[in-house]
């Protein structure tokens, strides 16, 4: 062996072990990274359940507190309506014993009702309270004042008289009398004079309660409380508990007394949150709100070990097919450093991967809109949209179409960098061509391309999306979001737009997606972007940000040179630093007048049925200003009439308003109220053939206004009723 050989062999020997020791430390790290990856993973899953457990839970609450309050506020209405006809037999006095028959007979919720006079009231009656309550479906009609009962002392009586107003006693079990619990809801009643006369009252039956509360269906093990205003349980698991303990007695019999304490604290102070105890070695997650009116206060309790049991499976799944993971990289490691293989081509293949990834590119780009203005037989929009790659290929898109009159776009950012972001690129653009040549609605295209991407998302990728539809005749923009940042939208300021936090594309199947709306005006305009431009870095690791963005597009200019501005400003920004996301952007400018040559009027009626006559008075304005015959002014007040009387009778709201606008092909009525969500488009036709004994109550007014009007639509918007009416004329 001559010195040459001798050298080269040490030199290999020399090689292997740096071979070695470099997959040896390839290991340590891609166990580091494996241990560091696990461990944010399962923070953020942990967080997103909390989340959605959160949301689940206040969902219920309100849907809970809705049901009392349906209650509460009907046994309001049942003793408030009979105020006035307390008030006028205080001069017949006989006649007082007919209201709480009335109310019983009248108000199916309503357990009893009394009309307690105030001591001495009447020289010859010094005690007088007449009762009448429904038993085992019989009227059963008495006096409650006895020897043995004192009602002048008794809370139900004595608040509303100091107080003034209306008031909801402490629950309290009927002992006697069928050992329910029960409340009662009473008003103090005046005298001509303005001195309290009597006390009107309506017990309720709480047995309905409980099946209400009890009804949890969010998580195994969850369940849920009622406490009164001093505390006591109304609502519990332990039936022994009912009445007979406070919250503040319970806690003093738990481990993690300080925690219950806060919860006890919170809830007794009418407040809505969240909070952590841990009770009988279980850490359980509480959420709370208070019922308005009554005073009181509930919450559900969901054990955590509940909560993350998906989660647990999932982690444990995770850690094996780490280990197996790490024992293939073991295996790959040990491979290569036995191996010996020479690169000779690595220049050409290098040169050849780098001319397939511009093919790609180019083919990429071609998929996309990119010829500005895109429109330009069209006055009524300004659009441009831009998209600068970060590496070869993209993971970015945008796009846009005019169809029926509507402007159809969308922006989204795949998960992930190279090759596989931008075929997923490509596969989402074809799914929201496909899917929007056919369907208006923003919501359902988000749901059909979550739907389709899920079946085959075998990668685990994912794409933060928003997709929105213009009316461009009219303004009003529909949208659905799917987990990407919120658009910015310019008005008389630049705002983002309001954005539902919904689950980005492919992630689960059957995912439920959002559909919100806005209004859009003459000189309006919105700006999508992705998170490659309020993340872009610039050396130090400083970002470019939302607000140095919104300075960047302040002012109104054409939307090409917005996104020329945006372009260079983010430019400047970065300066030397490598870009590190792709940069994309859309920018629409909202040229139409919809209401040109529209007149808009409005009035807002007090929930009292008086007001209807200024109804009257302003759709008589209107007619005459208009001039439209008498006959059809009378179809139209007619109808106009039925559902505002509608509104406020049953909506619970304190104002109702009312806009009218006119053009020249006719009139639209919006009917907006804050009161209890009801969509009267929902309510099935009457059947006005059937005999009038035969047919169900109710429903006859809406039957009419919407037989009358050419158009009747309804959304919930901001927890608001929007009744919009039109009527067409020739």
């Amino acid at each position: 062996m001559n010195v040459r050989d001798h050298a080269k062999k040490i030199a290999e020997k020399a090689m292997k072990r740096r071979s070695r020791w470099t997959g040896l430390l390839l290991i340590v790290v891609a166990v580091a990274v494996l241990g560091a990856i696990s461990l944010i993973q399962a923070y953020y899953a942990q967080e997103g359940i909390r989340n959605e457990a959160q949301t689940k839970a206040e969902s219920q609450l309100n849907a809970i507190k809705s049901g009392i309050l349906n209650v509460v506020n009907q046994a309001e209405s049942a003793v408030r309506n009979n105020v006035w006809l307390a008030q006028w037999c205080l001069q017949v006095p006989d006649s007082l014993a007919n209201i709480p028959r009335l109310i019983v007979n009248n108000n199916p919720i309503i357990a009893g009702s009394t009309i307690a006079l105030v001591p001495n009231y009447y020289k010859d009656r010094p005690l007088y309270s007449p009762y009448v309550a429904i038993t085992n479906g019989k009227i059963i009609e008495t006096s409650l004042a006895t020897p043995e009962y004192d009602y002048p002392s008794q809370e139900w009586f004595v608040k509303p008289v100091e107080m003034d107003r209306g008031y909801w006693s402490e629950p309290y079990v009927d002992t006697g009398g069928g050992e329910i619990l029960m409340t009662t809801y009473s008003v103090p009643i005046k005298d001509n004079d303005g001195r309290i006369a009597a006390v009107l009252t309506a017990d309720i039956d709480l047995e309905w309660l409980k099946a209400l509360v009890n009804d949890i269906k969010i998580y195994p093990g969850a369940f849920s409380t009622v406490v009164s205003r001093t505390g006591r349980l109304m609502v519990s698991p332990d039936d022994n508990l009912i009445m007979n303990t406070t919250i503040d007695e319970y806690a003093a019999t738990v481990d993690d007394t300080a925690s219950f304490n806060a919860l006890n604290r919170a809830m007794l102070n009418r407040e809505s949150g969240s909070i952590q105890v841990t009770h009988n070695g279980t850490r359980n997650m509480v959420y709370y709100t208070p019922i308005d009116k009554t005073g009181w206060a509930m919450n559900i309790i969901i054990p955590e070990r509940e909560m993350f049991t998906g989660l647990r499976k999932l982690n444990n799944l995770i850690r094996i097919l780490q280990g197996l993971g790490l024992l293939l990289l073991i295996l790959i490691f040990h491979a290569i450093a036995k191996s010996q293989l020479k690169f000779k081509s690595i220049s050409e293949k290098k040169e050849k991967m780098e001319s397939e990834l511009m093919i790609a590119s180019d083919i990429q780009m071609s998929m996309i809109p990119k010829t500005f203005p895109p429109f330009p037989e069209r006055k009524d929009i300004d659009l441009s949209a831009a998209l600068v790659p970060a590496k070869e290929v993209s993971g970015d898109l945008y796009d846009f179409f005019i169809r029926d009159e509507k402007l159809f776009f969308c922006i989204g950012d795949v998960s992930g960098k190279g090759v596989p972001a931008s075929l997923l690129m490509a596969v989402t653009r074809s799914l929201f061509r496909s899917i929007s040549s056919h369907q208006d609605n923003p919501k359902e295209i988000v749901s059909a391309m979550n739907n389709s991407m899920a079946d085959m998302n075998d990668s685990n990728m994912f794409v933060t999306f928003i997709c929105c539809v213009l009316d461009l005749k009219t303004g009003k923009m529909q949208y659905s979001n799917a987990g990407h940042n919120a658009p910015l939208v310019f008005t008389d300021k630049i705002s983002e737009l309001p954005v539902d936090p919904n689950l980005p594309l492919g992630i689960i199947k059957g995912r439920p997606y959002t559909l919100q709306e806005v209004d859009l005006h003459y000189d309006d305009a919105v700006f999508l972007y992705t998170d490659g431009i309020t993340e872009a870095e610039n050396p130090t690791h400083g970002m470019f940000g939302l607000q140095r963005l919104k300075d960047t597009l302040s002012g109104r200019k054409p939307a090409q040179d917005h996104l020329d501005n945006v372009k260079k400003a983010v430019a400047d920004f970065v300066k030397d630093a490598p870009q590190s996301d792709d940069l994309t952007m859309l920018f629409f400018h909202y040229l139409n007048n919809p209401t040109q040559n529209k007149s808009v009027n409005s009035i807002t009626l007090s929930n009292d049925i008086s007001q209807i006559h200024e109804l009257e008075k302003f759709i008589g304005k209107i007619a005459e200003d208009i001039k439209i015959p008498e006959s059809l002014k009378s179809s139209i007040n007619l109808a106009m009439e039925e559902a505002v009387t509608n509104v406020i009778m049953y909506s619970g709201a304190d104002t109702v308003d009312i806009a009218a606008q006119t053009d020249e092909d006719g009139i639209t009525f919006t009917i907006t109220d804050s009161g209890k969500p009801f969509d009267p488009t929902a309510v099935p036709d009457v059947d006005i053939n059937q005999n009038a004994g035969d047919r169900p109550v109710g429903g006859l007014g809406i039957h009419m206004f919407k037989k009358i009007m050419d158009s009747v639509t309804y959304r919930r918007q901001d927890n608001r009723n929007i009744l919009t009416l039109i009527k067409k004329i020739s």
